[in-house]
């Protein structure tokens, strides 16, 4: 299997969605109606991450 280094842009939109999820489960970070959905940004972020290794140029 061939694996691809993710762009910077991507690499920065995972990085934040990731962060964003832990933040928001830890409870330091408090938006409504975002927080109940810290889970979703941690793996959205990584799946993100994972398809940027596979498919080139994103």
């Amino acid at each position: 299997m061939l694996l691809y280094s993710p762009k910077a842009a991507t690499w920065w939109i995972a990085v934040i969605l990731g962060v964003l999820g832990i933040l928001f489960r830890l409870g330091v970070v408090s938006i409504a109606g975002l927080s109940g959905y810290a889970f979703l940004f941690v793996v959205i972020a990584f799946i993100l991450l994972a398809l940027a290794a596979l498919v080139k140029g994103l």
